[in-house]
């Protein structure tokens, strides 16, 4: 579990560390002081929860908090389903690319923690979609999810670069469960 200062939470929340004690003080941010010290600590989690009652931005730690995804794909119905099954509430950012280039842009500036390619999009595009991202090292850590469509085709391919395959039609609440345990394992989500 990790634990905060008042001066790193004033440096999160870009205030003075005396406004921070204020709020350790008057109860509304939860925490701790240090025994035979005036010293306080305030856990991740309850400066999460403050942050987010307050509707404050989480600053560095958004990419702590939220698991982020990147659906490569073109099928909408299959993106509104995931968007209602991972919603920002529920500690999830979906961003969405239609095409490999696209998918590549989004990868560099969004770092997603799980990259899902649909299949459907053309499989020898999704095959260089999977490749690329696995020659480049920042990406060798990211989860990578396969769409296979159902289309009675031989879907035969090294399949070690790939964490998991799903055949369609399946249900999304299933690929949503699935994410979460597999992001919150490596993640700490609040």
């Amino acid at each position: 579990m990790k634990v905060f200062t008042t001066g790193q939470v004033a440096k999160i929340c870009k205030v003075a560390p005396r406004t921070v004690s204020k709020w350790f003080d008057s109860g509304r941010l939860k925490g701790y002081r240090i025994p035979g010290s005036q010293d306080r600590r305030i856990p991740r989690e309850y400066l999460i929860r403050f942050l987010k009652e307050h509707g404050m931005p989480l600053g560095e730690l958004e990419d702590e908090t939220l698991a982020k995804v990147l659906l490569v794909g073109q099928d909408q119905l299959l993106i509104e389903n995931l968007k209602r099954e991972l919603p920002p509430e529920r500690n999830f950012k979906l961003a969405v690319a239609a095409s490999g280039f696209e998918a590549g842009i989004q990868a560099e500036s969004f770092h997603p923690d799980c990259i899902i390619v649909d299949f459907s999009i053309g499989r020898v595009e999704a095959l260089q979609i999977c490749q690329n991202l696995r020659r480049n090292t920042e990406f060798t850590e990211t989860i990578l999810i396969a769409l296979l469509p159902d289309d009675g085709g031989s879907t035969s391919f090294d399949r070690s670069m790939i964490n998991e395959t799903f055949k369609k039609p399946f249900d999304v609440a299933l690929l949503a469960e699935r994410l979460r345990t597999l992001i919150g394992s490596r993640k700490e989500l609040v």
